[in-house]
Order: structure tokens, then C-alpha cells, then sequence
């Protein structure tokens, strides 16, 4: 072939042209053929060099087993996480989620080609890793859900071909820097969550190429937003909720031709909603809910408009709800409940195809609802509480078959229910209390299989209360209506009201006895019969209220004794049994119960009154009960229980009076030489304040009387605790004194001053109870309910326990005591407005009384969580070794983590016997 080649050349052999034209068509097809196969030939050499790179970086992040694809004899091509060109140069890393703890090596730079680098939702810690400069080609990075820390670099627009980064959720904090407006590729901007506290430049207006800008949940200096972020015509999504912005929305924002999604909610937004807001072409979603915005709802919407979510909630805003709201097809949610809007609700609202939530509670709203909603759409939820509306019910509210709760209390609606209603499968709950409505309620609203809960106090709705409810009942509130006859015993006493949580139907008409099977409630928490005509005995088997923290059965005609089985419910807080015919001694039973509220008045009972409420605290419980009296006569309304006696006097007692006389004289003697001393002592004593948070049952005096060294029980850094009779049969009291020589410090001060703070607003099963609180300039006396068993620590770790040293642990126990524990964090986390954090869960804060039931104590590290817009920082670690949250200890960020992480030592302490820390304290148990 070569010589048939070359003999086009002048000098070659002559004849060949033919041969040398159909030669050189062979040879340019096979060039063409090894041209293709080598540009689609992976590269061997780069390969194998980022792949020495990445194993490299394994290595150094500890060869995970998140990684166990990476090896020596494939090609990262084929790994899952990584992307490659087609040259077989590595482009893309994606380790979302791998649980990569170490930082990120400065080699990965030498993929040269990278362009894509997804680290989030790891545990990557330390600054921002400013070596990724040098993966010049890098486009896309996610750092998101980390543990960086500190400024951002004031040179990251070296990052320069950036069209995407995410350093969401990390603990950054400081400015951003004004440089990220150089970073003009960029199209999706995402620094939500962090702890920035500085300001945001306005050079961001200068990425013209943006199209996302989320920067929620930062507490930045108050700023306004800056008119020039009207400028960027490309931005789609625009997130800057909860970020201390003040002022107005900038009518440049009128501007913003591109944008889909607008969310400022959580600020002090003021002034106008921009009025052509609505007109924007692609806007579908606005949150704007709890600023201070005012002045009325913008009337211009675009047609077509693409709106799906409004949510204007929360602000000031005055005038009527625009027509244009009935006019938007696609929109699925109209949120603008809390503000001050008037007028009608626009008929037009009833014919939206697409409507799912319509909210208008809290406003001036009058008129009646449009007849027609819920028609046209698949509606999910009306909630119009608290206006001036009036009128019935529109009919047609589950027609889409959707409709999942009712809300209309406080307002003046009439009629009945719905008839409609009977076949809505999907109706969780109707509040309608606080209203007009008559007539009987439909015998159906108590069957309906989805129904969760009936509010229809304060109406005129009557009629019999059924045998049978559905299953999945918790609450049912009929107070102050008209319904009559006997309370019905459920059909079924194995599935109906088995879930029943409330139960209240105070002053109705009702009648009879209270059913036996009333009492098969395990769930229930709150029974309210009060003001009705039910009479007979209680039943005698009320065991099976285990929750019951609330029974109210005043104003009826119930007689018998009261049963003494009233006084082994654990949780019971408010016991109102007044007004009715009880005869009969007062169960002793009853002093078992940590009661906040009693009233046994207007009845029949005779005798002395138990021990724990014969004080000054329960004063008007027993009011109108002519045989009670009182053995101590705390209380100027009970008379003092005499005791039989003969009214001879025998010699005995002669002598012992005479001596008695005797003793007094000489002791009135020994008074008077010691009055001086004792008047310039006196000035001496510390003056005391009594701060009562409960009932008490003993005086200031009885506390600082018993403060001797045969009391103490314990001691530690901030004080001595005691273990002192109050003198009530047996009961006690732990007393924890934080003193000084002079006055207290200020950390004393402030330990105590939280204490106080906390355990005084709060109320749980499953926190300790402050009776109450006794202070001078030195001195401060915290009184807590004393707990026989002392600390979980001493049951755990075999320290002393005196004659409790035979008792053991087992697992029934522990596990009460978990969840005892468990319970009571959950209220401090979830109930408590704001929440409460205590900061030092151990186990020797863990106390346990006679029955295992765990209590939280000290308190003197809580903090109440920061409101928004505050720091929920510490400037210090507070806490015990072994139990710190190793995250807490690393950023100071204060949440209620860092209590769940204690509590899972607690749990470890719990299961496995062994001490949180040990090896001189520089090993922990986790």
C-alpha cells in the first residue's frame, strides 16, 4: 500500500493513479476511525492520577465505609459518587450524607477538572476552606449542613466561576462579605441558617445572573432591604425569612418581572404592601406573615394570575379582602387571619376552583360566609374564628369530599349543622363554640368515623347525648347548651371514647347516675359535669383515670362518701366536688395528691380534714360543711376538733399545772437578764421574705428553726441541702440554702435567680415542685417537695442509700423512670412559651420518690430559650463532664439538643450501670 501511495508523488511509478485514488480513500477513512476511537478513549494517565487523588482523600478522612467503592482496581469513573468527563478526568464529587466527620483535604484540588463538589449534610468542621480557590474550575459547591465555623473570607469571589453555592445551616457568622457581588456567574445563592450578625452588602443587586436568594433564619443588624435588589430581572425565588429586616418593601420589588416565590415572613417589615405586588407575572407563592405591615391588601391581581399561596397573616393590615383573590383560579391558600381587615367576605371567594385553606380568623370581618364555597373546589380547612360574621353555615363545605376542620368560633353564627356534613369522610373537627346555634345536634356528628374532636360550648344546641361515638374521639366540649337526659353507658365500653382526652359538659340539663362505665377512661384527663342535676354515688372504681388531672363534678346532687380511690390518681391537680349532698368522713387518701385545686364545700361531711390541707392555703375548700373541723385551727373557718374529756380534774393534773407555774416564773426570770443581750443581737438577725409558689402547710419560722447540722443531707457547689418535718404526719421538705459571709455573689445570685424563674412559672407530674422561697441579703432557701429516694446517681452507681441499700433497680423500674424523666423534658421543651432548656441533665439531677417516679431538679443552669430576634448563644459552657453535648461545648449554640443529648447519657448510665465519666474525668461514657 505504501508504495501505491507515494506514487502520486512526481518520480513515483507511472500508471498508479487509479490505485493511488482508491488507496488514499482507505487511508483517510482508517485515520478517521483512529481519530474517533482516540477521542472517546478514556485517558489512562489522568485516571489513575485522580484516582490516587481521591483515595488519597480517603485515606485522610479516615476510610469510611460510606466510601467502600473507592479502590485501586476500578476507575472513579465507575464509582457511584463521582462524575467524569469524557476524557475520564474526574469533573464531580457528590457525597451528600456520608458521614464525613474530618476537613476537607486541601488535595482535592488536584482534580484539576472538578467542577462540581457536594459536601452537605455532613459533619465537616472548621472555617471555610479556603484552598478551594484553588479548583479554579469549580462551579457548583455545597457545604450546606455542616459544622463550619467563623467569618466568610473576604476573597471569596476567587471562586469565580461559581454559578451555585450553598453554605446553608452551618454556625458562620459575622458579615458576607461584600466580594460575593463579584461573583457574577452566580445563579443560586444559599446562606440560610447560620449565626450571621453583621450587615449584607448591597452588591448582591450586582449578580445580575441570579435567580435564587435564600438567606433565612440570620440574625443580621437591623437593616432595610435595599431598593437595588429590584435590579435583578432574573430572580425566581427570593427567601429572607426571619433576618431583622426593617422599613418598607421596596416598590423596586414591583420590578422583579422573574420572580415566583417571595418570602420575608418573621421580620418588622412596615408601611404598604407595594401595590402592583400582585401583578407580577410568575408570582405563585407570597409569605409576608408576622411583620407590622398596614394600609390595605393590594386590589390589582394579573390575568391570568399564577398565584397559588398568599399568606399576609399576622400584620396590621386594615380594608376589605380583594375581589381579585376570587378572581385567581390556581389560587389553593388565602392565610390572612390577625389583622384588622372589615367589610364582607367577597361572594367571589365561593367560586375559586382551586381553594384548599381559607384562614380569616382574629379580624372585623361581617356579613355572612359566601354561600357557594367549597363547591367549586376541593376544600380542606375554613377557619373564621373571632370576627363578626353571622348567618348560617353554608351547605356545601365538603362537597369536594376534602374538608378536614371547621373553625367558626366566637362569632354569631344561627341554625344548625349542615345536613350535608353526615356523609363527609374526612371531617377531623368542628369548633363552633362560643356562638347562636340551636337545634339538635345530628345524631350522625357523633358516628362520623374520622371525627377527632366537637367543640360546641356556649349555644343553644340540644338533645341527647348518643350510646355510641366513633372510635377515634379525644375531645368533646358541649359546656352551657341544652342537651338532657341520662349520661348513656357506651355500647361498646371496649372501643367507644377509648381514646376520649376531654370530656366536658358543665351546666346542661343532664340527669341520673354517672355510668359505671364512665370510668374505662385510661386516656381521659379533664371530666367536667359540673352545674347539672346527676345524682347517686360515684362510681368505685375510678383506678382506670390514671391521667385524670382535672374532675369537676360540682352543682349536681351527688351523694354518698366521697371514694377513696379519688386519692390514688397519680396526676389529679383540680378536684371540685362542691355544692352537691357527700356525706361522711374526708378520705385520708386524699393527702397523697399534689393538688393545686380543691374545693369540697356546700356538702355533708363530717370530721377532721386530712393533715396536708388543714392550712391557711385550703381555707375555702371545706366552706359549708357544718360537722369538718380542723386539728391544727390554721383556719379561722373550720372549728378545732376537741378531743373527749371528763371535766373532773384529777390530782395528776393539779401537780402538773402547779409545776408548770413554777417552771414559767423561773423562766420569765432568766427572760429578763437576757433581754439586753438578745435586743442587741436582733439587730443582728437577717430580715426574711417568704415567696409562696404552692399551698403550704408549715411557716417560715419551722423552716429556719430546723437549718441544723442533723438535717443536712447533703451539700454541693452551690449550697447545703436539709431534709426538715413539717410536722403533717410524717412529711417533709428539702430545703437548698445558697449563702455567703456577706452578700451573695453575683453567680449565686443569678443561679438562684433562675431557679426561681423556672421552677415558679412551671407545673409538672415530672418536675420537681418549689413550694417556696425564703431570702435575706445572704441567704437563699429554696423549699422543694422532698423525695425519699433521693438521686437516680445513688440507685445507679451504689453509693449510699442507708436502709434503702437492700432495694434494687430493676428494668420495669428504669424504664419508669425514663420515661418519667423523658416526660418531663418534653414539657419544658414543647409546653413551656417560651421553651425551657436545662442545661445540666444528670443523673444525680434525676430525684426519685417512694414509688420510682423520677422528678427534674436544679435548675439553676435553665435558660429560658431566647425570643426571635436574640442571640441563642452562650458566652460560656455550662454543664457537667460526660454529659456535654460535644457540639455545644464547639459553637455555644444554645437549643434544646443539648438537653436531649444529656438525657441520652442518662440513658446509657440507665442501661449499662456505668458512671458518665471516669479515668479522672478525661474519658466520657459516649
Amino acid at each position: 500500500m505504501g508504495r501505491d501511495v507515494f506514487s502520486i508523488f512526481p518520480g513515483g511509478g507511472g500508471g498508479g493513479i487509479h490505485r493511488c485514488k482508491s488507496s488514499s480513500s482507505l487511508l483517510f477513512s482508517q485515520i478517521v476511525v483512529v481519530i474517533i476511537i482516540l477521542t472517546h478513549m478514556p485517558h489512562r494517565g489522568k485516571s489513575v492520577t485522580d484516582r490516587d487523588t481521591l483515595l488519597g482523600v480517603k485515606r485522610q478522612w479516615g476510610n469510611p465505609s460510606t466510601l467502600r467503592a473507592w479502590n485501586s482496581t476500578s476507575s472513579p469513573c465507575s464509582w457511584p459518587e463521582i462524575e467524569c468527563s469524557g476524557d475520564g478526568s474526574v469533573t464531580g464529587i457528590f457525597l451528600k450524607d456520608y458521614n464525613i466527620v474530618s476537613e476537607i483535604p486541601p488535595e482535592i484540588c488536584n482534580l484539576s477538572n472538578l467542577t462540581s463538589l457536594d459536601l452537605s449534610y455532613n459533619y465537616i468542621p472548621n472555617q471555610f476552606p479556603t484552598f478551594l480557590y484553588n479548583c479554579s474550575k469549580l462551579e457548583h459547591l455545597d457545604l450546606s449542613q455542616n459544622y463550619f465555623v467563623g467569618d466568610l473570607p473576604h476573597d471569596i469571589d476567587r471562586l469565580r466561576n461559581l454559578r451555585y453555592l450553598d453554605l446553608s445551616a452551618n454556625n458562620f457568622t459575622g458579615d458576607i462579605p461584600r466580594s460575593v457581588g463579584n461573583i457574577t456567574e452566580l445563579r443560586q445563592l444559599m446562606m440560610y441558617q447560620n449565626l450571621f450578625n453583621g450587615t449584607f452588602p448591597v452588591e448582591i443587586a450586582n449578580l445580575s445572573n441570579l435567580e435564587q436568594m435564600q438567606m433565612a433564619y440570620n440574625s443580621f443588624s437591623p437593616r432595610e432591604i435595599p431598593e437595588e435588589f429590584g435590579n435583578l430581572k432574573k430572580l425566581k425565588f427570593l427567601w429572607w425569612s426571619s433576618t431583622n429586616l426593617v422599613g418598607e418593601i421596596p416598590k423596586s420589588f414591583e420590578n422583579l418581572s422573574s420572580l415566583e416565590q417571595l418570602d420575608l415572613v418573621g421580620n418588622s417589615l412596615q408601611g404598604h404592601i407595594p401595590s402592583r405586588l400582585f401583578l407580577l407575572p410568575n408570582l405563585t407563592k407570597v409569605y409576608l406573615y408576622n411583620n407590622n405591615l398596614s394600609g390595605s391588601i393590594p386590589s390589582r391581581f394579573a390575568k391570568p394570575s399564577k398565584l397559588v399561596e398568599v399568606d399576609l397573616s399576622h400584620n396590621r393590615l386594615t380594608g376589605e379582602i380583594p375581589v381579585g383573590f376570587g378572581e385567581s383560579e390556581g389560587l389553593e391558600l388565602v392565610a390572612l387571619f390577625m389583622n384588622q381587615l372589615s367589610g364582607a367576605i367577597p361572594p367571589n371567594i365561593g367560586l375559586m376552583p382551586s381553594l384548599k385553606n381559607f384562614k380569616v380568623f382574629i379580624n372585623n370581618l361581617s356579613g355572612i360566609l359566601p354561600p357557594q364555597i367549597g363547591l367549586h373546589s376541593k376544600l380542606e380547612s375554613i377557619e373564621v374564628s373571632e370576627n363578626r360574621l353571622t348567618g348560617r353555615l353554608p351547605e356545601n363545605l365538603c362537597a369536594g369530599k376534602a374538608l378536614i376542620g371547621i373553625t367558626a368560633f366566637n362569632n354569631n353564627f344561627t341554625g344548625g349543622i349542615p345536613p350535608s356534613l353526615e356523609s363527609c369522610d374526612t371531617l377531623l373537627t368542628i369548633q363552633l363554640y362560643n356562638n347562636a346555634f340551636s337545634g339538635e345536634v345530628p345524631p350522625w356528628i357523633w358516628t362520623l368515623g374520622s371525627m377527632i374532636s366537637v367543640m360546641l360550648s356556649n349555644n343553644s344546641f340540644s338533645g341527647k347525648l348518643p350510646h355510641e361515638v366513633a372510635e377515634n374521639f379525644t375531645r368533646l366540649e358541649i359546656n352551657n347548651n341544652r342537651f338532657y337526659g341520662e349520661l348513656p353507658p357506651p355500647k361498646n365500653s371496649s372501643s367507644s371514647l377509648q381514646g376520649i382526652i376531654v370530656f366536658q359538659a358543665s351546666n346542661n340539663l343532664l340527669s341520673g347516675h354517672i355510668p359505671r362505665e364512665f370510668t374505662a377512661f385510661p386516656k381521659l384527663t379533664e371530666l367536667k359535669l359540673d352545674g347539672n342535676s346527676l345524682s347517686g354515688e360515684l362510681p368505685k372504681n375510678i383506678l382506670s383515670w390514671a391521667s385524670l388531672n382535672t374532675l369537676s363534678l360540682a352543682r349536681n346532687q351527688l351523694s354518698g362518701n366521697i371514694p377513696a380511690a379519688i386519692g390514688s390518681l397519680p396526676d389529679l391537680v383540680e378536684l371540685d366536688l362542691s355544692g352537691n349532698q357527700f356525706f361522711g368522713l374526708i378520705p385520708p387518701e386524699l393527702d397523697r395528691l399534689r393538688l393545686n385545686g380543691l374545693n369540697l364545700s356546700s356538702n355533708k361531711l363530717s370530721g377532721r380534714i386530712p393533715a396536708r390541707f388543714d392550712n391557711f392555703a385550703f381555707e375555702k375548700s371545706f366552706l359549708s360543711n357544718p360537722s369538718l373541723c380542723a386539728v391544727d385551727q390554721l383556719s379561722s373557718t373550720l372549728p378545732h376538733c376537741h378531743l373527749k374529756t371528763t371535766h373532773r380534774f384529777p390530782v395528776r393534773v393539779i401537780i402538773l399545772i402547779a409545776v408548770f407555774g413554777v417552771i414559767a416564773f423561773l423562766g420569765v426570770l432568766l427572760i429578763l437578764f437576757k433581754v439586753r443581750d438578745y435586743s442587741r443581737k436582733r439587730r443582728d438577725i437577717p430580715t426574711w421574705k417568704l415567696t409562696s409558689y404552692q399551698k403550704l402547710d408549715f411557716t417560715e419560722e419551722k423552716i429556719l428553726r430546723n437549718l441544723t447540722e442533723t438535717n443536712l443531707i447533703g451539700s454541693g457547689g452551690s449550697g447545703m441541702v436539709y431534709r426538715i418535718s413539717t410536722g403533717k404526719e410524717g412529711s417533709c421538705v428539702a430545703v437548698k440554702r445558697i449563702s455567703s459571709d456577706g452578700k451573695l455573689d453575683d453567680e449565686l445570685e443569678r443561679q438562684f435567680a433562675a431557679e426561681m424563674e423556672i421552677l415558679g412559672s412551671i407545673r409538672h407530674s415530672n418536675i420537681v415542685k418549689l413550694m417556696c422561697c425564703i431570702s435575706s441579703e445572704s441567704s437563699k432557701l429554696v423549699v422543694y417537695e422532698y423525695m425519699e429516694y433521693g438521686s437516680l446517681d445513688t440507685w445507679l452507681h451504689k453509693r449510699k442509700r442507708g436502709s434503702l441499700e437492700s432495694l434494687g433497680l430493676d428494668w420495669p423500674k428504669r424504664l419508669q423512670i425514663a420515661t418519667g424523666a423523658a416526660q418531663g423534658l418534653c414539657y419544658m421543651h414543647h409546653d413551656c412559651v417560651p421553651p425551657i432548656m436545662h442545661r445540666d441533665v444528670k443523673s444525680s439531677n434525676i430525684l426519685l420518690d417512694s414509688q420510682f417516679n423520677s422528678f427534674i431538679a436544679d435548675f439553676g443552669l435553665a435558660k429560658v430559650l431566647a425570643k426571635k430576634g436574640e442571640p441563642n448563644t452562650m458566652s460560656a459552657i455550662a454543664g457537667s463532664f460526660g454529659y456535654i453535648a460535644p457540639e455545644y461545648a464547639y459553637t455555644t449554640r444554645v437549643n434544646e439538643k443539648i438537653d436531649i443529648y444529656s438525657f441520652g447519657v442518662v440513658l446509657l448510665e440507665l442501661v449499662t450501670g456505668r458512671e458518665p465519666k471516669f479515668v479522672d474525668e478525661q474519658i466520657s461514657l459516649v
